[in-house]
């Protein structure tokens, strides 16, 4: 018996282990043409979902929106119907002036400093990847030779909060590298459910940047930031075909 998730829309029909996770929905658009046999599957709220195929892998491209919440019941209800590795493909701005555009933070942890994954377990608990997903990111980023860093991210819930420029001096003091709204609440629903996650992170906001200006150029088709989304994406397609090939 399959049972439809409210949300995405999908139910265990679609026999897929691996996701991908972008925030937002156009960026489907942008991963189909790296996938065979691609079908879309559902549209609801947020939640745009397709299926297609990575070197004889099925791969599921799920848009989670903007935040660790909507991130969350996308993460939730895809392990429902059976996924059981789940990449996020994202952009942050950089907290470090030596995060260029267009470069690859690949996130070994997290900073909590958002609702949702404080809302999942106490701030103590530590919100990290699954070490093996988050090493095939590292090795195929290499492999393919696209400009990287490894460290931690923050997550938060707004960058429109009247302290942000102190916010973001602090942490980058502490040698966060970037700043995303997601990955801190799917690592920590990836630990407490038992299924893999990785986050690889696009920087389109330089340090120290309008984030509105910034993220407006992107969307505009900014030659750097689109070249870095294009290699997340393949950095994440070639981490899932090394570990489930």
């Amino acid at each position: 018996m399959t049972m439809l998730q409210p949300h995405i829309q999908l139910d265990q029909s679609v026999q897929v282990q691996c996701a991908l996770l972008p925030g937002d929905p156009a960026r489907l658009d942008r991963i189909a043409p790296f996938l065979s046999d691609v079908r879309e599957l559902a549209y609801n709220r947020e939640f745009r979902c397709l299926r297609g195929v990575y070197k004889g892998l099925p791969v599921l491209a799920v848009s989670t929106g903007i935040g660790g919440a909507s991130a969350g019941i996308a993460a939730e209800e895809l392990h429902n119907i059976g996924v059981s590795a789940m990449i996020r493909i994202g952009s942050c701005g950089a907290l470090q002036a030596k995060v260029k555009l267009g470069d690859l933070i690949i996130v070994n942890g997290a900073v909590k400093d958002d609702g949702a994954s404080n809302t999942y377990s106490r701030a103590g608990f530590p919100a990290v990847p699954d070490a093996e997903l988050m090493i095939a990111c590292i090795e195929a980023a290499k492999e393919q030779g696209f400009a990287h860093h490894v460290g931690i991210a923050r997550s938060h819930d707004s960058f429109y909060t009247d302290q942000e420029a102190e916010i973001d001096a602090y942490w980058s003091r502490q040698g966060v590298l970037g700043a995303d709204m997601e990955t801190a609440a799917l690592f920590t629903i990836g630990s407490l459910r038992g299924f893999k996650t990785a986050s690889i992170l696009n920087n389109v906001v330089a340090y120290e940047q309008d984030t509105a200006e910034s993220i407006g150029s992107y969307v505009d088709g900014e030659n750097l930031a689109m070249q870095g989304e294009r290699n997340e994406i393949l950095t994440a397609l070639e981490a899932f075909h090394r570990m489930f090939r």
